[in-house]
């Protein structure tokens, strides 16, 4: 059994590729947390949400400062005007359209420096754009929130949710599903920590001359600064060649798959099914990523002091203190859905197992249509249970979109470039960032300029994110398996398999690297992100008693 070694110049950095490789004797178990503590964090983007009602009346404080007539334009520079939330919820459009479109650009670049230097990157991203949030929530210059939170934070996103997948992937090839899911469960649950954390900070603050969001964001991005950046220096990538102690590759492909043919890169967004399957996810994720973006807001408005115990009372008639009641347990609300968010995404992924593909998302699809065209139903019943369960099972479908759609491109594509191709697919993701936040906060605008109740104002809104799942359902039946004339041929494929082989030649092993266990470091590591987690777990149980109650 060979040994790992390191040579460094003086030119490496100590953020630099060459300085993670791992050395004999370390526990691959301490990569899953690092990633956990990058994407716990950036996934407060789901829970943003509960600032949009503070910000709301950010000159009011107790009142939104009303102007009429205020274009998008004008609210961008105003300084005597209170935002609207849909001039607010752009700025959740904005973490991912770029969170889509910087993960598509930087991906390559990924692969060459590392998931430090990349986590690194992802770090100053997040936490300097809140920063610069907070200094526009001071200023009350809402294109400096947008510039701050929504390009520089949404960048920071897309680096750190690529970061750690790939790394994951090398360390365990023996279990590669657990590995990416680890990852991509801490980014769906950041929200279930954040949401309830910010709602803590936001009561600490507010006085009668601020609502305490500005320092809110502050506090949060000293902590999100000091967790990721903990795990961009917890990374480490295995040395070439490193396979776990007793393991060999599976001699066959998996049975699952359709096809044991590849597609190249350069043809996949050729073919009408990529765009098929594209249509498929940008559906699915609209609908769910509308309803994460206002789901704080939308339980308030809906339920108002039914809430509380005061069903007589409806979201306008409420004061101060019973509003900041309501808030939290809305905060419990996004909280809950996160949780759901996590959940789904190992659930419905390992029945896509049984299922298929295909059977899955129309599963996401029909029981969609079903569970929103409900909605309006158990709201206007103030029935807080079935509307509540409702969206718990939509955000966990929502989920398992995400962790379901690799394994479909494999099994339409085949898996020589279906890390490439799933790049490309994230511009749906991108997509749907505009589309969902835009319908749900526009139609909502309207119908309050309307006069509609505001407990009425999401019901159009359900119908038209029904005909969304209409149109993915749509997609979805078309998708076909490839026509010959795309596959790539048997000596185009050993050609690049020969490639590949030539690069990685040179000795394999696990070079003193075993399979890990949990010895007192990784219990450490696991602790400093598991308790985060368990706390949101208790939080957003102890919250939704209120809910159920």
């Amino acid at each position: 059994m060979s040994t790992a070694s390191e040579t460094f110049t003086g030119d490496v950095g100590i953020l630099d590729k060459e300085r993670i490789v791992a050395q004999p004797g370390f526990n691959r178990w301490l990569v899953p947390p690092a990633a956990l503590g990058i994407h716990l964090c950036i996934g407060m983007a789901y829970g943003f949400s509960v600032f949009w009602l503070p910000l709301s009346r950010a000159i009011g404080v107790s009142q939104p400062v009303v102007c009429a007539d205020m274009s998008l334009i004008s609210a961008l520079f105003t300084t005597s005007c209170d935002w609207r939330v849909s001039d607010l919820g752009w700025m959740y459009t904005l973490f991912f359209v770029l969170l889509g479109c910087s993960a598509a650009i930087w991906g390559g670049w990924l692969e060459k420096v590392g998931p430090r230097k990349a986590g690194f990157v992802s770090a100053m991203c997040w936490c300097g754009g809140m920063v610069l949030a907070a200094i526009g929530i001071i200023t009350h210059q809402l294109w400096l929130m947008w510039l701050g939170a929504g390009v520089i934070g949404g960048i920071g996103l897309g680096l750190g949710y690529i970061s750690p997948v790939s790394t994951l992937i090398k360390w365990f090839p023996d279990r590669r599903g657990m590995a990416t899911g680890m990852a991509i469960m801490g980014f769906g649950g950041g929200a279930m920590i954040g949401a309830p954390l910010a709602d803590i900070l936001m009561n600490h603050f507010q006085s009668d001359t601020s609502v305490g969001v500005w320092q809110t964001f502050l506090v949060m991005a000293a902590i999100y600064f000091v967790f990721m950046m903990g795990g961009a220096f917890g990374y480490r990538i295995p040395p070439n060649g490193w396979r776990p102690e007793g393991w060999t590759p599976p001699a066959s492909a998996k049975q699952s798959m359709i096809t044991t043919r590849h597609v190249h890169l350069r043809d996949a967004h050729k073919t009408r099914q990529f765009w098929l399957i594209w249509i498929v996810l940008c559906m699915n994720v609209s609908a769910g990523i509308g309803v994460i973006g206002m789901s704080s807001p939308m339980l308030q408005e809906i339920f108002g002091g039914r809430l509380i115990g005061l069903p007589e009372l409806s979201f306008t008639e409420l004061d101060n203190s019973q509003r900041a009641a309501i808030a939290a347990i809305a905060a419990g609300f996004a909280g809950l859905l996160s949780l759901f968010n996590i959940g789904g995404r190992f659930f419905w992924a390992s029945l896509s197992d049984k299922l298929g593909r295909k059977n899955t998302y129309y599963t996401f699809f029909i029981l969609g249509i079903v569970l929103y065209a409900m909605a309006p139903t158990a709201a206007g019943m103030g029935n807080q249970v079935l509307f509540v369960s409702i969206f718990c099972i939509i955000l966990s479908m929502y989920g398992g979109g995400f962790a379901t759609v690799p394994a479909y491109l494999a099994d339409i594509f085949g898996t020589q470039f279906v890390g490439a191709i799933h790049g490309r697919l994230l511009t749906a993701w991108a997509t749907a960032g505009i589309l969902g936040p835009v319908v749900v906060n526009y139609i909502r605008e309207f119908q309050i300029a309307a006069g509609v109740p505001r407990e009425q104002v999401y019901d159009f809104t359900m119908y038209i994110l029904c005909g969304m799942l209409v149109i993915g359902l749509i997609a979805n039946m078309m998708v076909r398996p490839l026509e010959a004339k795309w596959y790539m041929s048997d000596e185009e494929v050993a050609s690049l398999q020969a490639k590949t082989a030539a690069a990685n030649a040179g000795p394999t092993g696990s070079f003193g690297i075993g399979k890990g266990g949990f010895d007192a470091k990784a219990a450490f590591a696991w602790a400093v992100v598991g308790i985060p987690i368990l706390w949101g777990v208790w939080v957003t149980l102890e919250k939704t008693a209120a809910l159920f109650g």
